[in-house]
């Protein structure tokens, strides 16, 4: 018998959208090389891996590259998962131990609710030109997170026509680039896209973490909380972020679109 992984969109309502992320539940701890070959081999922009705990689960993330302190749609699959195999009971929280401490997770209807710590972005010393000769967009605003940089530029055609030198982003002392604007449509109160060519993923279809950062950033913006992100990738998904204090509510949907065994 081997050890059965999930594969799961999340953020999407519908397969082929959103970001895939692997999920593989241990019945017992691993080494970090095994994880780490796991998640190269399924070549996903993260790979979680689970083992149950007292109050809850211990969950890393990997991507093909490296283990990261942070990740959004991975923990949703997970959490997904947890109650679409009945692991959990539907009106029961995921806990999650994680690096970035405790994160928790609730069913609302057909959403997921993440709790989350806010990681605002502060004003950074580099350079806006600097800025704008990695992106080719005018640049509106620098700040750096916790994990990221975060770029705000003039427009939604800017974000969604961004054409990014990868080569000198991966050389930034940062896990990504989180670029984003205010959305034209009404569909969605911003916009935003996510390159993290310095962790194997030269760009991420839809970031939760990131709106760790996106969601206190546009609450300040416009005034209001409450709010819908669209990540502009191919793939795209919507994200809805409110913020309470120091944390930082990330809701999106999830969908299996395949089960295997690691043999």
């Amino acid at each position: 018998m081997g050890l059965p992984i999930t594969q799961v969109d999340a953020f999407a309502d519908r397969p082929f959208a959103g970001n895939p992320a692997a999920v593989c539940i241990l019945p017992k701890p691993c080494d970090a090389e095994w994880m780490q070959s796991v998640a190269r081999e399924m070549n996903l922009s993260e790979t979680a891996f689970l083992v149950k705990r007292e109050h809850g689960y211990d969950l890393r993330w990997f991507t093909p590259t490296v283990e990261v302190d942070l990740c959004g749609h991975a923990t949703l699959a997970s959490a997904h998962v947890l109650w679409e195999e009945s692991h959990l009971k539907p009106g029961d929280p995921a806990c999650f131990h994680t690096r970035s401490g405790v994160l928790t997770a609730r069913k609302k209807g057909t959403w997921i609710e993440m709790d989350f710590p806010a990681t605002p972005a502060k004003p950074d010393s580099i350079s806006c030109e600097d800025m704008e000769a990695a992106l080719g967009t005018n640049v509106r605003y620098v700040g750096r997170t916790r994990f990221d940089y975060l770029i705000e530029v003039e427009s939604e055609d800017a974000v969604r026509s961004l054409r990014p030198e990868l080569t000198k982003i991966g050389r930034w002392q940062v896990r990504g680039l989180i670029v984003t604007s205010r959305a034209s449509s009404t569909a969605c109160d911003y916009v935003s896209r996510f390159f993290a060519p310095a962790a194997g993923v030269d760009e991420d279809p839809v970031t939760g973490s990131a709106h760790c950062c996106l969601g206190p950033f546009w609450k300040e913006r416009l005034g209001r909380d409450n709010l819908i992100g669209f990540q502009a990738s191919a793939r795209g998904g919507f994200v809805h972020t409110r913020c309470e204090d120091d944390r930082v509510f990330i809701s999106g949907q999830a969908i299996t679109v395949m089960r295997g065994e690691l043999v």
